[in-house]
């Protein structure tokens, strides 16, 4: 089983986190916008069974994407399984209808700007990603994807990078889950 490994952090100090991942050999391109627009399951509650079903535009590409429940306590390691749709407002609007006629309906919409590098870290080659997240914030997110047999060795390599980042602590909640927290609070 593949599983996506991910650490979150939330992200103050912008400049110095850009230094810190230069001095790794990191170099963030430029800003592309997403938009997530996230599901929810006729018949099940994906904020209790901890899942997520969402459509992804990203620049001309459109994905979607179901995320399993996280498997551990300290990073936001799922099975992830993302499958590539043709690129175009109608193909992703279809999509969308598709998945209402059978009875998923429209959470929340996400929108971010992401800026992506990539670090060879402990010989493996992770995905960070600077994210300013509309309504919710600035984040970086660590990224690797592991199987059984090397999901440990993932998490410890993702681990020791936020550390050698001095990135504090990890942020579990997805940026749904932020989004909605702050629509509830009114902001």
């Amino acid at each position: 089983m593949q599983f996506e490994v991910e650490r979150k952090y939330r992200v103050t100090e912008l400049r110095a986190l850009l230094a810190r991942l230069s001095e790794l050999g990191g170099q963030p391109g430029e800003p592309e916008l997403q938009t997530d627009r996230y599901y929810a399951h006729p018949a099940r509650d994906f904020a209790v069974t901890d899942e997520a079903l969402r459509l992804r535009r990203a620049g001309a590409a459109n994905r979607v994407t179901y995320k399993g429940p996280k498997v551990n306590a300290e990073s936001k390691t799922r099975r992830e399984l993302e499958l590539d749709l043709p690129p175009g407002d109608d193909v992703l609007a279809d999509f969308g209808c598709l998945l209402e006629a059978l009875g998923f309906r429209p959470v929340a919409t996400v929108e971010k700007r992401r800026r992506k590098t990539h670090l060879d870290w402990q010989g493996q080659l992770v995905e960070v990603s600077l994210d300013e997240v509309e309504r919710v914030g600035s984040f970086v997110e660590l990224e690797l994807i592991a199987d059984d047999k090397s999901l440990p060795r993932a998490e410890a390599a993702l681990a020791a990078l936020a550390a050698a980042l001095t990135l504090g602590e990890s942020e579990r909640r997805s940026y749904l889950e932020l989004l909605l927290e702050a629509q509830r609070a009114g902001k």
